[in-house]
């Protein structure tokens, strides 16, 4: 299938004020776009791009003082299959973890796996380890954590989302991935887009998601702790530690967000 995938971001600026954004598709989607999803921005200024630690595309600009839009809008070709279901993938002894993977078991800014190392193995110490321990992990925090936007907060880490209990999707993941942690399961957090594509309607309004992925068997999986079920169409931006590594926007200054949109539709 094709999607075409997009977003619009409004911004009132009172000076001119520098931004690194991350809005790209992930390069591990590269050779699915049909067309690419460059960054336009309006008015125009230079933009200057290149690749952070984890390999996600930013690009880096100078907006100007005023009203300033900007968003990207392109095509990728999907194979329309929900996300792969492994259930036998075995999870490594750490001392067998290959070295790029060992960052993903430390605690980071809003995962903290010392505070939260104790409680994780209460709840999963006596799960299968692997796949089952993972899909464990993802029902708990699925069925602890209460789902609405007037809940959203920036600063918001794991622990206290275990503690409140009610967030949005990078609170679901947050918490899910400091308990991976906990369990010595490599596991890095990523944002992007889900699409609605299988799902019954009424569609919400779309938004940006973050879901998790997991090193078991020898590979990277993805798990989606806010849904819990396989879905189709998801497209990868970007993958780090936590949400403070892959910020959609970073921005130096003082800044107020005066439109918002994205989209990702099946092209008939």
């Amino acid at each position: 299938m094709r999607i075409k995938v997009g977003c619009e971001m409004v911004y009132d600026l009172p000076n001119p004020t520098p931004m690194i954004v991350i809005l790209n598709v992930h390069y591990s989607r590269f050779a699915d776009l049909e067309r690419p999803d460059h960054l336009i921005t309006d008015p125009a200024v230079p933009i200057e791009s290149y690749r952070d630690a984890f390999g996600n595309w930013c690009c880096r600009l100078v907006a100007p003082a005023g009203r300033f839009t900007m968003g990207t809008d392109g095509v990728v070709r999907d194979a329309g299959l929900p996300d792969p279901v492994v259930t036998d993938a075995e999870q490594h002894a750490v001392e067998d973890l290959p070295a790029s993977t060992l960052e993903y078991l430390l605690g980071s800014r809003y995962c903290e796996t010392d505070v939260l190392s104790e409680e994780a193995w209460r709840l999963f110490g006596n799960t299968p380890p692997g796949w089952a321990r993972v899909q464990a992990i993802c029902d708990f925090v699925h069925n602890h954590i209460r789902f609405g936007y007037e809940n959203s907060r920036a600063t918001r880490t794991a622990a206290e989302a275990y503690r409140e209990g009610v967030g949005v999707c990078r609170d679901y993941t947050h918490l899910a991935v400091a308990f991976c942690r906990c369990m010595n399961i490599p596991t890095r957090y990523c944002t992007g887009y889900i699409s609605d594509i299988g799902q019954p309607k009424p569609w919400s309004e779309m938004d940006f998601a973050a879901w998790m992925e997991v090193y078991l068997g020898g590979r990277w999986h993805t798990f989606d702790p806010r849904n819990n079920e396989p879905r189709i169409g998801r497209i990868l931006i970007a993958q780090g530690r936590d949400a403070s590594d892959v910020p959609l926007t970073h921005t130096f200054g003082p800044n107020f967000l005066a439109g918002f949109k994205v989209w990702t539709d099946e092209i008939a």
